[in-house]
């Protein structure tokens, strides 16, 4: 059976039909890793709008809506080796497997693109850039001018930026289109997703309000914890590193892995 497209969506109002019984404070036994082409099979063809992000508890996928701008950009925090450029290598996976090109598509920019020449280079990829290359503006500018035009396309595309730090690298009129990406984009099917280390968020203290959705591995320091949103039921120094994140559902915390390959 399907998905109900319905259940796709996160947010202020629900990242998704999943409850996490459990409180986040309990301890979790180690899930032994279930590949990603296993969990896309048992869970049905995805529907077009829905961005697979990982797998909760219950063994059912946690699913980004992307026709619903309400969450807004996401940023992925935690600390050196919480596993954020695995968690964005993933997401990529799994949209190489679920959708057709013409239905998604995604750019990097980061500091370290030989880190990216394990994954398949299909027609869903617009480029992998260093983050100082002009063909990093070029993608950044490309997906304003597309956001600014976009009024009934079926397409979306994420910018996957990884780390939020070498934004800062970027020419004015670069970060001038970031920044427009960051509070328009999602409501024209542009998606930013950008990590940013935990331990460092007071050098882009800026920044961080503008996106609405986190998701979180692991934060060992407390005080850095707590400023980028978590709290005591977060629990964030007890996620499992490099594979395991979190996530706030309204009141409470939804926890996930990252897939096998």
């Amino acid at each position: 059976m399907s998905p109900d497209p319905q259940q796709f969506s996160f947010g202020q109002n629900s990242y998704l039909e999943i409850k996490d019984e459990e409180s986040a404070l309990t301890p979790q036994p180690k899930t032994v890793s279930v590949s990603l082409s296993s969990i896309l099979t048992k869970s049905g063809p995805l529907p077009r709008e829905a961005l697979f992000l990982g797998v909760a508890s219950d063994g059912l996928p946690v699913l980004l809506n992307l026709h619903d701008p309400i969450p807004g950009p996401l940023l992925v925090t935690g600390e050196a080796g919480s596993g954020k450029t695995a968690f964005l290598q993933s997401v990529v996976r799994a949209l190489i497997q679920s959708h057709q090109p013409s239905d998604l598509q995604y750019g990097v920019v980061t500091s370290r693109p030989d880190e990216w020449n394990e994954i398949t280079n299909t027609d869903h990829r617009a480029g992998v850039f260093f983050v100082t290359d002009k063909g990093t503006h070029g993608l950044v500018r490309s997906m304003a001018t597309w956001a600014h035009e976009n009024k009934n396309s079926r397409q979306s595309v994420l910018l996957i930026v990884d780390d939020l730090e070498a934004i800062a690298k970027l020419d004015l009129d670069a970060l001038q289109n970031f920044r427009w990406l960051l509070a328009r984009g999602p409501s024209r099917r542009v998606w930013p997703i950008v990590t940013m280390d935990a331990e460092r968020y007071g050098q882009v203290l800026a920044w961080i309000p503008l996106f609405r959705s986190r998701i979180f591995g692991c934060i060992k320091n407390e005080q850095a914890g707590n400023a980028l949103g978590g709290d005591k039921l977060s629990a964030l120094y007890t996620l499992e590193a490099p594979n395991q994140f979190s996530l706030r559902e309204n009141d409470s915390w939804v926890r996930f892995r990252l897939p096998g390959e």
